[in-house]
Formats: structure tokens, C-alpha cells, sequence
């Protein structure tokens, strides 16, 4: 529209430009012929004058009628007698000489003097007839530059509309097609007209930027998108793309499409990470990653995925139950081989079962989870594999935990069960320390179980205060049997215990039942599960005290604690968390808070000890900090009691 608006502005400036100019050159053009005309009749009046004899007046008006067209004529004496005088009221002043005498023209009479005669004639001639048609033809030649200059403004804009409807028309296609596919072959760029050769040049500048920032952010979002399916730790795909994958290629409708899905559950991470560090745990699962990853990679198209912390999830399409069986037993065996170097009761459970096409995840998952829960029944790093549809309703209904529930039953009415200390170890002679006692849990074949899945499955059915009372009554009898009256023994206690009141009636009596052995016990409970209701707990500890038995809070540090927790519960002993102790001698802020805590702690007579110590250097600063006692695999690992 502007485009317009200005073509029309200098077309009518180019009019009017030419309209003056044809005007004044007509006006200058017309004013030559009156002058001419004009000296050619009075050089003719002059010698009618001079030729006329009669001396009458109307003679001389009709012989000048006769040879020109006049506007006026007066015929007078000498003396201004007047002897003829006529006008012609039809020659009534035209534009054009309106236009003349504008120009500097003089139309006023002509007098001539005739001695000889004694007249005085003056006339005036009437120019109307010549200037009509040059009037005419200048009102033509006035309106033409108009009338072709707004013809070509309207030829100008239509081309010009059809011009922009034909570049429109192709940008929209140009930008319609890097839509679609932005990585598409150079586009035909003569498609727009060349009187619109710069907006070819602005679009082809846009068109590279544009596939330049989409090259990049196609990069970077693809980049994003695999850190965010990618477990850090192993570069394993997560969960997330676990899903994707499965609901992609596995749940889709598909005859011929079947295989088998294993979950690998890493049992000593939690163990590792608060025994001896993170590190630790980090390296441990990227070796268990490591044995899986080498054994799936002999079965075609198998497919690995870290799906939390201690799971990991494996695809094995188009595989019988029996080539699956062969997969387990191998991972089985390099686990085995693993456990011995590591030293670590257990490394993974394994739980497989089969699937086809249209199987939903959630089923999936949930029947995997139940074969692990019973491959821990079986033997260490054992497997379990899950094969028809009748099982699978079983597992998913519960056979898992029944099976757990008949294990831990059995531990429970056999005393199947096995102690191990390892040592606290008191930094200087005045302080107190103490030998702390785990437990091992065994099958009827004598494996070992996790324990941590052991006591996890033992809270979860409800069964976590009878293991407790099994492992007081052991640990009593044994120090009794053995004659270790004399040492110090610690026993960790489940916060469920705790808090149970026909629990904590039945650990009095049992303690004053054996009072002398009592006064050498420090219980550990775990400072999340004394912070869940201070009450209680302060009623347990009250009453370990009145059976002159201790109280250690372990795990200290990681929840919010006060100086209204010291004061309340009064404990005698706190064991740092394991997440303070590692590395301190390199962490400036751990040291300060270690520090800090001591030293508290020994102003209202609470004895500090630490836990994962596992380094020369950190057991030197721990010291050097006035900690109380060390405890780790570096000052001693777990032994038979």
C-alpha cells in the first residue's frame, strides 16, 4: 500500500509537471499568433485606409467586416466626431486568452490615424475563432498527463498486486516447506519475481539461520533428551526409556513376539554406601553393571537398563525359558566369583519371567519383583524364573511374600541364625567402647539370606519384633554359654520394637532376668527411629537404664537434632553418621561439625564414636578431633562372636 500510495504521489507531480509545461509552452505558442495576426491587420487596415476614397464610413466598416472578424470598431473626424461604431457582444473573453493576457498579452484596441481622410479608427480584433480549437486542444493536452498518469498507476498497481500475489504465494510455500522439514534440499528460490530480488536475498539469509539454529537445538534438545534417559552412574538407560522402549517394541500386538524380562536387584549397596561410602557403592554397582552388560550382550538385541538405585532391568526378546535359564545361571556364576573378591555376603538377586506382546508393564514389573523376593529364599546371588501365566497370577497375587513369610518363619522356630561382631575401637584407655553384633540369617540349606532384604520383608509381614526377641535371646545365651560376661556387646534394635509397648515389657524382664549381662549391652537404635515419637522413646531408654543396659543413637546427624534431644533422651553413646566420617580428613566442614558435636556431646557426658572408617588418615583426624572410638573395615571387619 505504501508502495502504491508513493507511485501515485510522483505520477501526479509528473502531471501537473507536464501540465505546466504544455500550458505555458501553448500560451507562449498562442500569444506568437495574435501577435502575428495582429501586425498583419493593421499593415492591412493601414492600406484599406490609405485606398479608401469615399470617405463613408459604413463603406469603410463593410470593407473591414468583410476581411476581418472584429470585436469592436469605431470610425470618428479628427476632432472625435463619431461616424461608425459597432461590437460583437458574442466574443466574450475565452480561457485561452484569459491565459494570454495573464501571460503579458495586450488586448486593448488598435487606433490608427488617417490624415488624408481625416479619420481616426479604432478597432479590435476578435481572436475567439483561432484560440478556440488551441483552447480545446490545451484543455487535452492539460488533462492527458492526469488521465495517463492514473492509468499507469492502475496498470502499475494491478501488476503490482498480481506481483505480490505471486511472491506471497511463494514465500508462503518456502516457508510452508522449511516448516515441514527444516533439513529439506535448497528450495527453488526463482519461484519469487525478481523485481522482489531482495526479499529472495532476506528469505535465503533467514532460511540459513534458521536451519543453522535448528541443526543446533535439534542437537542440544536431542542431547538433553538422551542426559535425561541416561543413569549417570553407568550410562545405562533409565527408567524412563525403559518405559518408552517397552511400550515401543514389546507391548505392541505382535504373534511372534515374546522373550524374557529379568530384574538383577543389587542387595549390598545400602550396606556398602553406610559401611564404606559412596564411593564404594558407586563402584559397586558399576561392576555389577559391568557382569550383566557382558553377559546380555551374547543374546541378540538384548536390551540393559538401570531402573532405580539398586535394580537393574533386562530384555532378552525371542528367547526360550530355557536359553533364559542359561542367562541366570551365568550371571549367577560371575556374581559368585565377584562376591569372593569383594567380600561382601551377597551381590545381586535375580528374578525372570516371560512375557508376550500385550503384556502390561505394571504386571510385568510386579511378577518380576515377586521372583526376586523368591530367589532370595534360595541360595546366594540366586535366580528365580517365572515361566507360565498360572504362576504368573500367583506371583502377582502374593506367592512372593508367602514365600518369605514360610522363610522367615523358619528362621524364626529353628534359630536360624548366626552372630558376628566387629570391633569398636576406643581412641584412648579412658573411653568406653563396646563390640558390635550383627546377624546373619541362613535358609534350610544354610545360604545366607540379604539381610537387609531379610529384615525388610520381616517389617513388612509384620514379623520384625519376633526376629528382634530371636536375636536378644541368642546374643544372651551365647554370651552366657561362652563366658563373655566381661566384654561390652552392642545390639541393634528396629525402631518398630521400640515403640511397641508389650515389646519393651518383655525386654525389661528379660534383662533384669540376666541382670549381670545386662549392665555389659548398649542398644542401637537409629536416630530417625527415635525422632518418630520422642515419648516412647524416652520411656525405652528410661527403662534400659533402670536395667543398667546403655543406649547408643545411631546414624546420628542425619535428621534435625537439637539440644532438647540430648537433653530429653539422655543417651550415652551417639555413632555418626557414615556420611561425616568419610573422607574427613579432606572435608574442612565436616571436620568443624565433627568437632562441634564432640565436643557437645562431652560436656553433658555422651560418648561419640564413628562408623565407616575405613582409611588410615581418616581414623588420624577422627582422633585428632577427640572422637571416643573407631569403627570400620579398617580397624577390623566382622568376625564369628
Amino acid at each position: 500500500m505504501k508502495i502504491f500510495k508513493t507511485l501515485l504521489m510522483a505520477q501526479l507531480l509528473t502531471a501537473v509537471i507536464l501540465a505546466a509545461v504544455t500550458v505555458s509552452a501553448l500560451v507562449l505558442y498562442s500569444q506568437q499568433l495574435v501577435e502575428i495576426r495582429e501586425r498583419n491587420a493593421r499593415n492591412t487596415i493601414e492600406q484599406i485606409l490609405e485606398h479608401h476614397l469615399s470617405g463613408d464610413a459604413k463603406v469603410l466598416s463593410r470593407q473591414l467586416d468583410r476581411s476581418f472578424e472584429l470585436q469592436s470598431l469605431r470610425i470618428s473626424q479628427l476632432d472625435g466626431t463619431v461616424l461608425h461604431e459597432q461590437n460583437n457582444p458574442r466574443t466574450a473573453t475565452t480561457a485561452a486568452m484569459w491565459a494570454l493576457q495573464t501571460a503579458g498579452s495586450q488586448f486593448r484596441p488598435v487606433t490608427l490615424r488617417n490624415e488624408d481622410h481625416g479619420l481616426l479608427l479604432s478597432y479590435q480584433l476578435n481572436h475567439r475563432p483561432m484560440l478556440a480549437p488551441l483552447q480545446q486542444l490545451g484543455f487535452v493536452l492539460l488533462l492527458a498527463p492526469f488521465v495517463i498518469g492514473w492509468l499507469t498507476v492502475l496498470i502499475a498497481k494491478s501488476s503490482l498486486n498480481r506481483s505480490y500475489r505471486k511472491t506471497s504465494q511463494a514465500v508462503n510455500q518456502l516457508i510452508d516447506g522449511f516448516i515441514q522439514d527444516p533439513q529439506k534440499t535448497e528450495p527453488n528460490w526463482n519461484n519469487i519475481p525478481r523485481e522482489f530480488s531482495d526479499i529472495n536475498v532476506a528469505l535465503q539469509k533467514l532460511a540459513n539461520f534458521s536451519k543453522k539454529q535448528y541443526s543446533e537445538m535439534t542437537t542440544a534438545a536431542y542431547q538433553i533428551a538422551e542426559e535425561a534417559y541416561k543413569d549417570p552412574v553407568t550410562d545405562l538407560p533409565n527408567r524412563n526409556r525403559f518405559v518408552q522402549y517397552y511400550e515401543d517394541h514389546c507391548k505392541v500386538s505382535k504373534d511372534t513376539d515374546f522373550g524374557v524380562f529379568a530384574i538383577t536387584r543389587c542387595t549390598e549397596l545400602q550396606s556398602l554406601n553406610q559401611t564404606r561410602g559412596y564411593q564404594e557403592g558407586d563402584q559397586y554397582i558399576k561392576d555389577v553393571s559391568n557382569i550383566v552388560r557382558k553377559v546380555a550382550d551374547a543374546y541378540k538385541d538384548a536390551k540393559l537398563f538401570r531402573l532405580n538405585s539398586s535394580d537393574f532391568g533386562i530384555l532378552l526378546p525371542r528367547i526360550t525359558p530355557k536359553e533364559a535359564e542359561n542367562f541366570a545361571l551365568q550371571l549367577q556364576s560371575r556374581f559368585n566369583e565377584y562376591q569372593k573378591n569383594a567380600e561382601l555376603d551377597s551381590i545381586a538377586y535375580t528374578g525372570l519371567v516371560t512375557y508376550e506382546s500385550g503384556k502390561a508393564l505394571g504386571e510385568l514389573l510386579a511378577v518380576a519383583d515377586t521372583s526376586i523376593s523368591l530367589a532370595q529364599t534360595k541360595q546366594t546371588n540366586a535366580w528365580h524364573l517365572q515361566k507360565d501365566s498360572a504362576g504368573l497370577e500367583m506371583a502377582s497375587s502374593g506367592y512372593g511374600n508367602q514365600n518369605w513369610r514360610n522363610v522367615i518363619e523358619d528362621v524364626l522356630n529353628n534359630n536360624r541364625i548366626s552372630l558376628l561382631t566387629q570391633l569398636i575401637q576406643p581412641s584412648n584407655r579412658s573411653a568406653k567402647a563396646y563390640s558390635e553384633i550383627l546377624v546373619r540369617f541362613k535358609t534350610q540349606e544354610n545360604q545366607v539370606l540379604p539381610t537387609a532384604s531379610f529384615l525388610a520383608m520381616a517389617e513388612k509381614l509384620d514379623k520384625i519384633i519376633a526376629v528382634d526377641r530371636l536375636i536378644i535371646e541368642t546374643a544372651l545365651t551365647t554370651i552366657k554359654n561362652r563366658n563373655l560376661q566381661d566384654q561390652y556387646f552392642g545390639l541393634n534394635l528396629s525402631p518398630r520394637c521400640v515403640h511397641d509397648d508389650q515389646f519393651v515389657i518383655w525386654l525389661e524382664r528379660r534383662l533384669l532376668k540376666d541382670a549381670h549381662i545386662a549392665a555389659k549391652l548398649i542398644f542401637e537404635v537409629s536416630e530417625f527411629g527415635l525422632q518418630q515419637n520422642l515419648k516412647t522413646s524416652k520411656r525405652f531408654i528410661d527403662m534400659v537404664h533402670r536395667a543398667g543396659a546403655r543406649i547408643t543413637v545411631e546414624k546420628f546427624g542425619v535428621g534435625i537434632t537439637s539440644f532438647k534431644f540430648f537433653r530429653d533422651l539422655k543417651p550415652d553413646f551417639v555413632k555418626m553418621d557414615g556420611s561425616y566420617t568419610r573422607h574427613i580428613d579432606e572435608d574442612k566442614n565436616n571436620q568443624y561439625f565433627m568437632r562441634l558435636m564432640i565436643d557437645l556431646a562431652h560436656r553433658i557426658g555422651v560418648g561419640v564414636f564413628a562408623e565407616s572408617v575405613e582409611t588410615q588418615e581418616e581414623k588420624h583426624m577422627l582422633e585428632s578431633l577427640f572422637i571416643d572410638g573407631n569403627q570400620g573395615y579398617y580397624v577390623g571387619k566382622p568376625a564369628p562372636i
